[in-house]
């Protein structure tokens, strides 16, 4: 598409090699930033539109590396943090002091307190082709994407009459806040019988981007499925909320008493004991070890379980971004990196990873961690009907990370 307009592809101190006016749609940008080359490109697709040099962080203030996107834009801004400096056409990227801006001293070496400077003519430039939800990558090394096909990855599917939801497991997606409503989505397609639901499931609107991580599961998750099968069984754990309140502790306690076999030598509240023991009383099997959640416009939609094959190996650091789909078809492509993540000892201890070879950015290590993710068929199915250009995938063994929270997509720090 670009081809007859894209020339002088080196990285130049601003350059724009495709007006704006010529992007086919504005959510399928993304934005890379190489912190070795101090240089920022903007792609459409696999297409180099903008190019720009850039100055990061200096020492003691390191931009962090990882996966963001646009928060928040204002043409003009002052630092909160740095004496009301002057940060014109901010675009934020954590609500912690991140930010894409216009400064006058862009050397082309790290420089900032943190944030990515950019040249005048060019953040106004940038701030002009962007929208909030717009990708933004920040690596130590380039990084360029790449088409990626494989099985896992969603695509649409033909218009079909959704199911009813009368036969499958609801599950809440995770609340802004204890106070907010929570919504409920498809845990899996087995049949359990489930009270009259409180609330409707809330779904998204189609032509919005989807943003989706897939991880391993936490203790959160783990409470949450406790919570929902002991009150499926009888006793009253409370709201599914993912909190050991005191409802939930003592429905805990009561279940591990009438099986003590089950439980001799189990000392912990919550163990894989407890899980697989409460799972196999609901008739449900194994238990899942990984979760899938789903945000539209910075909010949670839902989430679900997934299985993750082969759980001591990592899985690595994966983003992924839907550029196009054809709807008569049913075909979708995707385009991804794999960003360096190297696990501390304590990180890997703690998720159960013995071997994290999947994290070094070498062969195909997003085919190899995409084959090792199962999702639900009925997951699939609903996350199907609401995938649109610009849609993100991201895979992370290491979860909602401290940036991920209200007003913000799945944040991924990989180096701090």
């Amino acid at each position: 598409m670009f081809s007859r307009l894209v020339f002088g592809l080196g990285l130049l101190s601003a350059t724009a090699l495709v007006h704006p006016a010529f992007a086919a749609d504005v959510r399928t940008l993304q934005i890379f930033v190489s912190k070795d080359k101090q240089s920022l490109a903007v792609y459409d697709g696999a297409e180099v539109v903008a190019t720009s040099k850039v100055s990061t962080g200096k020492d003691g203030h390191t931009t962090p590396s990882g996966i963001f996107s646009v928060l928040e834009k204002q043409k003009y801004h002052e630092s909160n943090l740095y004496s009301a400096a002057p940060m014109p056409f901010m675009q934020r990227l954590t609500w912690s002091g991140i930010a894409l801006h216009e400064s006058n001293s862009v050397p082309r070496y790290p420089a900032s307190h943190g944030c990515v400077r950019m040249p005048g003519a060019f953040a106004k430039m940038l701030y002009g082709m962007t929208e909030t939800g717009v990708p933004v990558i920040i690596s130590d090394g380039e990084l360029v994407p790449q088409p990626i096909d494989h099985p896992t990855l969603f695509h649409p599917d033909t218009p079909a009459a959704m199911p009813l939801l009368s036969d499958v497991e609801l599950r809440p997606s995770m609340p802004d806040s204890p106070q907010k409503p929570v919504q409920v989505a498809m845990n899996d397609t087995a049949a359990i019988p489930m009270p009259a639901a409180p609330a409707a499931v809330s779904e998204a609107e189609p032509s919005e981007p989807i943003s989706m991580l897939v991880t391993r599961r936490t203790l959160r998750e783990t409470v949450i499925d406790i919570q929902m099968l002991l009150n499926q069984l009888g006793f009253a754990a409370g709201d599914p909320d993912g909190l050991l309140g005191p409802s939930t502790v003592q429905a805990i306690k009561t279940f591990k008493t009438l099986r003590p076999a089950d439980f001799a030598g189990d000392r912990s509240l919550v163990s894989d004991t407890l899980l697989k023991s409460v799972y196999a009383a609901a008739g449900k099997g194994e238990p899942p070890n990984g979760v899938i959640m789903v945000r539209q416009a910075f909010q949670p939609i839902f989430e679900a379980p997934v299985t993750i094959a082969d759980p001591g190996l990592a899985l690595g650091t994966h983003f992924l971004t839907l550029h196009a789909v054809d709807e008569r078809a049913g075909t979708a492509d995707w385009l991804g990196v794999t960003l360096a993540n190297n696990l501390s000892r304590e990180t890997m201890k703690r998720l159960g990873i013995t071997n994290q070879e999947s994290s070094i950015v070498m062969g195909k290590p997003i085919a190899r961690s995409l084959s090792r993710i199962v999702i639900p068929e009925e997951t699939r199915r609903r996350i199907d009907a609401l995938i649109a250009p610009g849609s993100t995938l991201t895979i992370s063994d290491t979860g909602l990370g401290s940036e991920t929270g209200e007003g913000t997509d799945f944040i991924t720090i990989t180096r701090g």
